[in-house]
């Protein structure tokens, strides 16, 4: 005798289909419904300035996919990859004055998109709101090991492992970058590493040389900066070592993007909570 099988209507049919995706877990339990669909968490910015006009649409809990133009083809580039690595969608179009040159729209667009992450996030309960923590530290030096095998309890010494490696670094080619982020609703930037390099001059021939050249290192700065006085975060960022143009923007706009990444994502374990003793972010 055959047996007829009944589906709730109300489970996602397909949920099964996402297992070994970073989702899965939450599509297992929708099926069998232990916990409601999660709000998808997007924004839509309009900034209009005598200097600027920008509209920017972003999807946090995104695939990575971005429609990016700004008029700055290098800085086009970083935008794209950090949707990539940062697996939201972006899109973001920016019109502005470089005639004057290309700070108003470098600046304005970190404004922007500070602003779409600070409204998508909302109250920000049940995220992980630390992007990496970081102990300065090498993890690999003698003072490391003695102090990981000081711990005196099992907890203790799984503390002190992940205190001691958790550093996040981006390499690319002969450059090493960190950044480390906190959603905190309090903005600060730590910029270390690029002072000899933010505010070189640059050849002539340097400038013409390609437009990672020309988008010199204070642009990349003021883009984060804004970024931060906006999404209202602790941004630290970090150039451990490097030298190539292209490089040294790749790697930092790439850490950013795996910081926030993993600084957004929820954590099930305190759905619903905010993960401060405050009260408020």
């Amino acid at each position: 005798m055959r047996s007829t099988v009944h589906h709730n209507s109300a489970s996602p049919p397909n949920a099964l289909e996402n297992f070994g995706s970073r989702d899965w877990a939450l599509s297992i339990n929708r099926l069998f419904g232990l916990m409601p669909r999660m709000k998808r968490r997007q924004a839509r910015i309009r900034r209009e300035t005598n200097e600027t006009k920008i509209e920017v649409d972003l999807t946090i809990d995104g695939k990575g996919k971005s429609s990016i133009k700004t008029g700055i083809p290098f800085f086009d580039h970083m935008l794209t990859l950090f949707a990539k690595h940062g697996v939201v969608d972006l899109k973001l179009r920016c019109n502005g004055d470089l005639d004057v040159d290309a700070h108003h729209t470098v600046e304005d667009c970190g404004i922007a998109l500070g602003q779409a992450f600070f409204e998508a996030l909302g109250d920000k309960k049940g995220i992980r709101r630390y992007g990496t923590g970081f102990e300065p530290t090498n993890p690999f030096s003698e003072d490391a090991a003695r102090s990981a095998s000081s711990a005196t309890t099992e907890q203790e010494t799984a503390h002190g492992d992940a205190r001691l490696t958790a550093e996040a670094y981006v390499p690319m080619d002969e450059c090493l970058a960190r950044c480390v982020i906190d959603f905190s609703g309090r903005p600060y930037l730590v910029w270390r590493g690029l002072d000899d390099l933010a505010h070189k001059r640059l050849s002539e021939e340097e400038k013409t040389q390609d437009m990672s050249s020309a988008f010199r290192f204070g642009l990349a700065r003021e883009f984060f900066q804004g970024f931060a006085n906006e999404a209202r975060c602790n941004l630290h960022l970090e150039l451990l070592y490097g030298d190539e143009p292209h490089h040294v923007v790749e790697a930092l706009f790439k850490a950013f993007a795996k910081a926030v990444d993993f600084a957004c994502q929820r954590d099930s374990r305190i759905a619903g909570q905010l993960p401060t003793t405050k009260g408020k972010l």
